[in-house]
């Protein structure tokens, strides 16, 4: 029998070789750069590699909280990294180069530096400098895709300073099953916290600026009699009861949950079914950024039944992140054409996606104190922009979006837009849309301030002689060339006699839409389901274009 032994050479190349990769303690702080006290944040610290080093809390106080998720092979995408409370942190790191990247939110300038690790202890306090402070111009942010249990939320809301959070605590995947508590049937792992819990209906406060509203409900369905069928999703959010009844048929519990006070929010465009939910469910918001916009690398390329009409380029079938998006804001601009006064909404589904809690998010301007009920009729109301990085301020004859109170005319009336973008990142292009098209096309033209962020104004005055709606939309351009965006909520203004109408190659398109879906479940769904998709498709046949 062999003995497992080490000759001397051996043994001295294994001492040396140890010596050389000896862990060294790399410890750091974050703190606000204007005030100096340590703030919670988001941290990667990725090595030569690019694979990251989960850090901990250096304080028997702290918490910090690794998150692991990827796409892979699909889109080789990954987010990996800890998020941490106001306490220092560190991480036994072997000699070599690596990248260290800390976060906090949308309102504070990430920070980035390359380390030099040696076999000696190390320090390293990291200033986050605030561009912009959201609350102090009475917007507060949230989102309502979350699939992060409530235990982990005070940790990560902080880190990503997310004012609200709406996660998911009953889920189905199956056609006709109630929501429940028990794990997915998808592809995702079991959550370290443990299976969703029901928190009850009482608003959750981890401080004053940040709050989670516990009872919330997906029904994601991909299967009709354990058969693999894929409808879709939608969302009900700061509801009452919990439903009893699955989905479809979708009036019933759509109906009960606006009359508890609930919203319902419709998760992605490109869901087979979300065109009847839209006018049969009367669904409240539209996720301008859904859980396909990630920080990490776009994912979702497949073009699907992206219609002709959009002409949004594709490349061997697939879209790009722009694609996506454009996707996404014409068929939200669509159902607006079609009468639906749905208000945007943003959602990333952290948890089971590769991207950070809050990564989109929306902002709404509360009428009052920053409460609960205030920032939830804000919501209803379309007191909001979306954002995945700008902040963008528009106000039409010195009113901010609400789609709750139209401006009213009896006739051809100039409207009045003021505009301001504040953004880390230059912006690249503004725009205005009316009625879904573009009407204006205006000049960024960004001033870098001290702090090193931009800002962009704008002024346009138009007469207008018809009912529309009226929204503005920006990008900015990151160094690696990505994207971000900002979008408003619409203003609305009436003039009698005459209507916003939608185009016909809009209507062509649901009506259409609407006979394939018909076709394809005619024989899985039963008739009062089924019916649905016939009364929406009804809805749209009784339009008239423009």
């Amino acid at each position: 029998m062999a003995r497992n032994t080490l000759c001397p050479l051996s043994l001295t190349v294994f001492l040396i070789s140890s010596a050389s990769t000896q862990a060294a303690l790399f410890t750091g702080s974050v703190v606000d750069a204007s005030t100096s006290k340590p703030i919670p944040s988001r941290v990667y610290l990725l090595d030569a590699a690019g694979k990251n080093h989960f850090v901990e809390s250096a304080s028997p106080d702290g918490s910090a909280l690794p998150y692991r998720e990827q796409w892979v092979p699909m889109a080789q995408s990954v987010d990996q990294h800890t998020t941490l409370s106001s306490h220092p942190f560190k991480a036994e790191l072997a000699p070599g180069t690596y990248t260290l990247r800390v976060f906090r939110g949308k309102e504070y300038i990430p920070h980035n530096a390359q380390l030099q690790i040696t076999d000696k202890a190390q320090h390293h306090k990291i200033d986050l400098h605030r561009w912009i402070n959201m609350a102090e111009r009475g917007w507060y942010s949230g989102e309502t895709h979350v699939h992060r249990r409530h235990l982990e939320l005070p940790n990560v809301m902080l880190a990503e300073d997310l004012n609200i959070a709406f996660p998911v605590t009953f889920w189905t995947t199956a056609a006709f099953e109630a929501p429940h508590l028990r794990p997915s049937t998808l592809r995702h792992p079991p959550s370290p916290f443990g299976n969703r819990e029901d928190r009850g209906t009482e608003t959750i406060t981890v401080d004053n600026t940040h709050l989670i509203v516990p009872r919330n409900t997906e029904y994601e369905i991909f299967s009709i009699n354990d058969t693999p069928h894929t409808l879709g999703a939608v969302f009900v959010i700061d509801h009452i009861t919990r439903f009893s009844g699955g989905m479809p048929p979708v009036k019933q519990i759509a109906d009960q949950a606006h009359a508890e006070g609930a919203l319902l929010d419709l998760d992605k465009h490109s869901w087979p079914w979300a065109f009847m939910l839209a006018p049969i469910a009367k669904v409240d918001l539209f996720e301008l950024s859904n859980n396909s916009v990630w920080q990490t690398k776009f994912g979702f390329s497949r073009s699907g039944q992206v219609p002709e009409y959009m002409n949004i380029p594709t490349k061997d079938g697939h879209l790009s992140e722009r694609g996506w998006l454009d996707y996404g804001f014409k068929s939200y601009y669509a159902l607006l054409n079609c009468g639906l006064r749905m208000k945007p909404t943003a959602g990333t589904a952290s948890g089971v996606h590769p991207v950070p809690l809050g990564f989109s998010r929306v902002y709404v301007k509360p009428d009052g104190p920053f409460t609960k009920e205030n920032w939830m009729a804000g919501l209803r109301d379309g007191r909001s922009f979306v954002t995945t990085g700008p902040m963008l301020f528009v106000q039409i004859n010195g009113k901010d979006p609400n789609t709750a109170q139209p401006i009213h005319s009896p006739g051809p009336t100039t409207l009045q837009i003021r505009g301001e973008i504040q953004s880390a990142h230059p912006v690249s292009s503004i725009e205005i849309i009316v009625n879904g098209d573009i009407f204006k096309t205006l000049n960024p033209d960004p001033s870098q301030k001290e702090d090193q962020s931009y800002e962009s104004r704008f002024t346009l005055d138009r007469t207008i002689d018809r009912s529309v709606w009226v929204a503005a939309r920006c990008f900015t351009k990151l160094p690696n060339g990505r994207e971000r965006f900002a979008h408003t909520a619409p203003f609305y203004l009436e003039i009698p006699g005459k209507p916003i109408r939608p185009k016909s190659v809009e209507l062509e398109f649901l009506t259409k839409r609407m006979q394939q879906e018909i076709q394809r479940n005619r024989y899985l769904l039963p008739a009062p389901a089924l019916q649905e998709f016939h009364d929406a498709l009804r809805f749209y046949q009784n339009l008239s274009p423009r």
